[in-house]
């Protein structure tokens, strides 16, 4: 396994363009959120326990993060059907996103090495981007710890 190079995105540079399958199978684009300000965070695997308690505690804030006017898109390497069981088992009330091939999370500075028991292996980089209503990045944010993340970047975007 060769590592890929991984650039991590800055503040105020054009988040990149994706267009991915949800959990129904239904393409999204991050073309159809321009206008508003897009929590884009990524994740290792759908229903895990790191996973489920990031996802849940999306779910459980977001309508203020509504409020505030964020919306909130999730993306994993996860096949849409299992998407569909995680979304369904956890009432996730907020779009998953399939990325197989990992291609969006590369072009976020989401995939690359990180340490697993100790091993130092390639994978999804738990990360957040948010991106503002013209489509630039306005924080980014790599390597961010599941329990706690959301109450921390509540606190970051002032929500």
């Amino acid at each position: 396994m060769s590592p890929q190079l991984t650039i991590k995105l800055q503040p105020g540079t054009q988040a990149p363009e994706f267009t991915l399958q949800d959990a129904e199978g239904k393409e999204t684009s991050l073309a159809n959120y321009r206008g508003k300000n897009v929590i884009v965070y990524f994740y290792p695997e759908a229903a895990t326990p790191g996973c489920t308690t990031e996802a849940c505690d999306f779910r459980d804030s977001l309508s203020s993060l509504q409020g505030s006017g964020y919306e909130v898109l999730g993306i994993s390497p996860d096949a849409p059907e299992r998407l569909a069981n995680f979304t369904g088992d956890f009432n996730l009330t907020f779009p998953l996103l399939s990325d197989e091939d990992h291609a969006v999370a590369l072009a976020y500075g989401a995939w690359g090495e990180k340490l697993v028991d100790g091993e130092i292996v390639e994978g999804l980089v738990r990360s957040t981007v948010v991106v503002d209503p013209d489509g630039n990045v306005s924080l980014a944010q790599y390597q961010v710890k599941a329990q706690g993340h959301v109450a921390a970047l509540r606190e970051s975007l002032g929500v």
